[in-house]
């Protein structure tokens, strides 16, 4: 039902994805009618390995990404397109954590909201359609939660966001399987219908 494409792209040995588009396979529409925000790629890769920066190539979807062709589905939407608190793929929330520290000890540029990067966020960022927030609840992603909400500087995001803390949004893809079905049934009851 739908084509997954990405941007992927290489520092050194270090392996990143500065976006994914989600589009129905029978859409025509040239703009996303959504956008989500999330933690980092995880385990998402290109379909023929292309990491090499010059174009968007196919990608084999993960578990989080059905989770949003749920919603899609729900509220018919047609072209999502996935941007993230960090561009580092890495599965693993712990490793991903400390490749956090590595990078800016590295200085390199590893979100697409750190001011070095405004013009890839300009190209990327859609104004005016809805936006969902799911990058998670870990301390440890604060500073960079803090910073997207500050640049997408959205009146209302939509989200399951953790009570009392303003920049924590629960992500789709929580270990516990009802729990992942409550996030569907949410962001779907929220999510205007198109």
């Amino acid at each position: 039902l739908f084509n997954i494409t990405g941007h992927y792209y290489q520092i050194k040995e270090h392996t990143f994805r500065k976006y994914l588009n989600i589009q129905k396979k029978d859409s025509i529409i040239k703009t996303p009618d959504l956008i989500v925000v999330m933690m980092n790629p995880g385990s998402s890769e290109p379909e023929d390995n292309n990491q090499n920066g010059r174009k968007e190539t196919l990608a084999k979807p993960d578990n989080t990404q059905y989770r949003i062709m749920e919603v899609m589905q729900n509220c018919n939407y047609e072209f999502v397109r996935v941007l993230n608190l960090s561009d580092i793929r890495e599965p693993k929330s712990n490793i991903f954590y400390k490749k956090i520290k590595e990078m800016e000890a590295l200085n390199i540029s590893h979100s697409i909201f750190d001011n070095s990067r405004k013009e890839d966020f300009n190209n990327l960022w859609v104004y005016n359609i809805p936006v969902i927030f799911g990058w998670g609840v870990n301390t440890k992603l604060k500073s960079l939660a803090e910073k997207a909400i500050e640049f997408c500087n959205v009146s209302n995001p939509y989200g399951h966001q953790k009570p009392n803390f303003p920049w924590a949004y629960y992500h789709p893809l929580p270990p516990n399987t009802n729990k992942q079905k409550e996030w569907v049934t949410k962001i779907s009851l929220e999510l205007p219908k198109i």
